[in-house]
């Protein structure tokens, strides 16, 4: 980005002041196209319609800000036919070749600088060991050297196994260290108590509950901690088995995946409110059922009306 420089005076210099306000809009916004566009003063004549119109044209070139084709000044460029020059502008601004040498050292600077980045980042994330690229020094014994002369084990000549038998060699077959594939080196028996673990005791006052459960469809796991096993067995006695069956078999539908353990239950068993062993709890087994054979109001009212009309039928 290049600037078009107006000095600091500029607001009172003569010449300024007799072009006036409208045409000085005209030569800053001129001067603004010409550093932009690197063309050393040269305003084309299209663009200064385009910015202004003719009388301010005129007027920045009555006042000497600006020159028409054949002027008469030597520090300025000779401008086409049609177009402008700006009084001076290489003076305060700087010539074309000088912004493309600065861009292109910019340029080049910047490229030397991400270079320079992108190079230190790689190192970062990928270090050299410094001794990599050191010169070798054959009087130096190297790494492969040391620990080719440390596994390098000298052995006496006379016990080298002449005369006598190895000791691979003397060994009995049968005792061998070598597993035998056909000898099994742990019991099957032994294999299977540790792979499956025994079924888990349930408490006697606690397997009426499970076999209800299993009863039920309601089938899951009875591995409990000890503390659950005395929770379940204070629910038990708080509450009837046929209600936490079927407490139970609720939750069992409901859930979204089949339960695995009776601990799923437990949260639920202790919400419930005490029932008693001989209270019912199967669906509207606390319901009074009406006695359908016993005659209602309605029914009743209607034998007394009929028993009230008959006399009065018979008479007629």
């Amino acid at each position: 980005m290049t600037w078009f420089k107006v000095d600091d005076t500029a607001h009172a210099h003569p010449k300024l002041l007799k072009a006036g306000n409208a045409a000085l809009g005209l030569w800053v916004r001129a001067g603004a196209y010409a550093a932009q566009h690197l063309t050393e003063g040269v305003i084309p004549g299209v663009v200064a319609q385009l910015y202004g119109t003719a009388p301010q044209a005129r007027k920045l070139v009555a006042s000497g800000l600006w020159h028409t084709a054949g002027h008469d000044c030597t520090r300025c460029a000779q401008p086409a036919q049609g177009d402008y020059v700006m009084h001076d502008f290489l003076i305060y601004n700087p010539t074309r070749a000088r912004v493309e040498d600065d861009r292109a050292k910019a340029a080049d600077r910047q490229q030397r600088a991400r270079e320079k980045a992108a190079a230190q980042r790689n190192q970062e994330r990928n270090p050299i060991d410094s001794s990599a690229n050191r010169p070798r020094n054959d009087a130096e014994p190297s790494a492969e050297s040391d620990e080719s002369s440390a596994n390098q084990i000298e052995f006496p000549e006379d016990s080298a196994g002449q005369g006598t038998p190895s000791q691979p060699d003397g060994m009995d077959p049968s005792r061998s260290p070598r597993p035998d594939p056909s000898r099994p080196a742990v019991p099957p028996t032994e294999v299977q108590q540790a792979s499956y673990g025994s079924t888990p005791t349930v408490p006697p006052n606690l397997t009426p509950l499970r076999d209800a459960l299993t009863a039920a469809g309601v089938v899951v796991e009875w591995s409990l901690a000890e503390a659950d096993w005395f929770r379940l067995e204070a629910i038990v006695a708080r509450t009837a088995v046929p209600a936490l069956v079927e407490h139970a078999r609720e939750q069992w539908r409901r859930a979204r995946s089949r339960p695995r353990s009776v601990r799923y239950f437990l949260p639920g068993w202790t919400a419930l409110p005490p029932v008693p062993a001989g209270a019912p709890t199967a669906p509207g087994a606390d319901v009074i059922r009406l006695d359908v054979a016993r005659p209602g109001r309605v029914a009743r009212a209607a034998d007394m009306f009929a028993a009230a009309l008959s006399p009065q039928e018979n008479a007629q």
